[in-house]
């Protein structure tokens, strides 16, 4: 799955409401990838609202997007109500802590770019989650989305080091 992270303004109201630029047109991330606009049409909503691409951090949901010439913005709502840790998240994003998203996705259609990268026409948007460390405010994809899947090899690994352990 690939990510993008996107420095942008988020809105929160106390009700859990929440809005962003998940993607803006016009502009390549780090390794020359570059989403045309179109490629989220078709998006299947709702989609989840994650916490760091944490697929067991679930906040909320993403119930809206609208294609604009400025690129995909989206419209959810945080589960304020429900869950403790959207009220944490809310409270994050109100205080500036929190001002990034990143989208999660699966590449459909794509041609290389010239000096590196991609230009992506098509693809399915599988989530798109609130980020601590916005990169770039073209939504850009970095290391980072190497580090969150390193991060969760190590949780793995730990886990079963421990149950071997265990089991010894």
């Amino acid at each position: 799955m690939d990510r993008v992270f996107l420095e942008t303004k988020i809105m929160a109201t106390d009700d859990g409401a929440i809005s962003g630029i998940a993607w803006k047109f016009g502009a390549p991330d780090r390794i020359g990838d570059w989403i045309e606009p179109g490629a989220f049409k078709g998006a299947k909503l709702p989609i989840p609202m994650l916490f760091g691409h944490d697929m067991n951090d679930p906040i909320g949901t993403w119930d809206g997007a609208d294609e604009k010439s400025d690129g995909l913005h989206l419209f959810g709502k945080l589960l304020v109500d429900d869950l403790q840790r959207a009220r944490e998240v809310r409270a994050l994003v109100k205080s500036g802590a929190v001002r990034g998203i990143s989208v999660g996705f699966i590449t459909k259609k794509a041609s290389a770019r010239t000096g590196g990268g991609r230009t992506i026409k098509s693809l399915e948007l599988l989530e798109a989650s609130l980020v601590t460390v916005p990169m770039h405010p073209g939504a850009r994809v970095t290391s980072a989305k190497s580090a969150i899947d390193a991060l969760r090899i190590a949780e793995a690994i730990n886990r079963a080091s421990v149950a071997l352990r265990k089991g010894a």
